[in-house]
């Protein structure tokens, strides 16, 4: 006798499948391609920084920490944000510890943002923000970049209806490695306060920018940063993905909401190593060299491809390089990796899978957080183009 079936499942995500970085990845490793598609760096961890939470898991701190995080991480948070940007955030009431970014940015969608709500998002984008929305029951409005990867502040003007409830906002951005100047600031700002809308804030590449210019944070301006939630990532910064510990700052009445959330997402984030990043924290050399570090990888990548048919996007932060292939070939993107997989033996992620609706103008995203040798090999396989 067969037992009777299971209740059919009507999904809260029906569109969402395998990601293309999963898809590109088993691609990769199918192919034996040098995989310059899922961002995050094949190079180890400062040692200093794996010693400390090994301290912190031998001297017992292993046991649940506070929900908002250990104090002595959230103090080294508050003075880092004080100390580079200005911003002023207590570390009792206004600091929160995440499971990383991404659940950072979702648990903020799910403080302030409600059933037939709607949020503007900035077009490409990081592939979590549009299910966090659904998932909250709210509509996403997106808006374009215009062709050079520059904010069309007209057009989020023009998006904005009596049931906008907030903005999402990435400054260094991902996929197209632009950042925001003071002037994107100021007309967010504008329009945050007209409006009165929340914004959300994802920083996560906040020590990866480039060519001596500054990272232009939410929390650097105070009437912005009165209704943001801004978001940063140790996993980024510190070169552990892996680890999945980031962090929100918000006013204190904003961040009273968002742990109303984070407690029953995830509760808290692991002991031992948020203590060993506070301590790896005391020197602030580690972020601060940061620029350096990736421009030079910037640059030995952008150098090495200026050979090719490629034509290469600005890239003034993150560790993604956006390149057009359209002198190379007229395939559709999706089709244009994966030939570049199977035949050239480099992976890459096509641009069309940062957009709601794609749009295929010709370029992918290629990421330079590797080794240098790893970016050697790549590049000596792609000038075969």
């Amino acid at each position: 006798m067969n037992p009777p079936a299971a209740p059919v499942i009507q999904s809260k995500l029906p569109e969402v499948g395998t990601t293309i970085f999963t898809v590109m990845s088993a691609l990769a490793a199918e192919h034996g391609a040098v995989n310059l598609g899922q961002g995050f760096p094949d190079f180890h961890c400062d040692p200093a920084l794996l010693d400390a939470v090994d301290q912190a898991m031998r001297e017992g701190r292993n046991q649940y920490p506070p929900m908002s995080g250990v104090p002595e991480l959230r103090q080294a948070i508050s003075a880092k944000l004080a100390t580079l940007y200005g911003a002023r955030y207590h570390p009792d009431t206004e600091i929160t510890v995440t499971a990383g970014a991404t659940q950072a940015i979702f648990t903020a969608i799910m403080a302030v943002v409600r059933a037939g709500d709607e949020v503007i998002v900035i077009e490409p984008m990081y592939d979590s923000y549009l299910p966090n929305i659904a998932l909250a029951g709210a509509t996403a409005v997106c808006v374009p970049m215009r062709d050079d990867f520059t904010i069309d502040w007209p057009a989020v003007q023009a998006a904005v209806t009596p049931r906008t409830r907030a903005i999402l906002v990435n400054s260094p951005h991902n996929p197209s490695g632009r950042i925001f100047t003071p002037e994107d600031l100021a007309t967010l700002e504008r329009i945050a306060i007209e409006h009165d809308l929340f914004v959300i804030a994802d920083e996560v590449y906040e020590h990866m920018v480039f060519d001596g210019r500054a990272h232009c944070s939410a929390g650097s301006r105070p009437a912005l940063a009165a209704r943001s939630f801004v978001i940063s990532s140790f996993g980024k910064t510190y070169h552990v993905t892996g680890w999945k510990v980031a962090y929100c700052a918000a006013p204190a009445a904003l961040t009273a909401e968002f742990r109303k959330s984070h407690q029953f997402i995830v509760f808290t984030v692991n002991t031992p190593a948020q203590v060993g990043l506070a301590r790896y924290m005391a020197n602030p050399a580690p972020y601060l060299e940061l620029p350096a570090f990736y421009q030079r990888k910037r640059d030995l990548f952008r150098e090495g491809l200026a050979g090719t048919r490629f034509r290469l996007l600005p890239c003034e932060g993150t560790y993604f390089q956006v390149a057009s292939y359209a002198s190379i070939s007229d395939l559709p993107e999706d089709a244009f990796a994966q030939w570049l997989t199977r035949e050239i033996g480099v992976t890459a992620i096509p641009m069309s899978a940062f957009y709601r609706s794609p749009i295929d103008r010709r370029q992918v995203r290629f990421c330079f957080a590797k080794r240098d040798e790893t970016l050697q090999e790549a590049l000596s396989r792609l000038g075969r183009l």
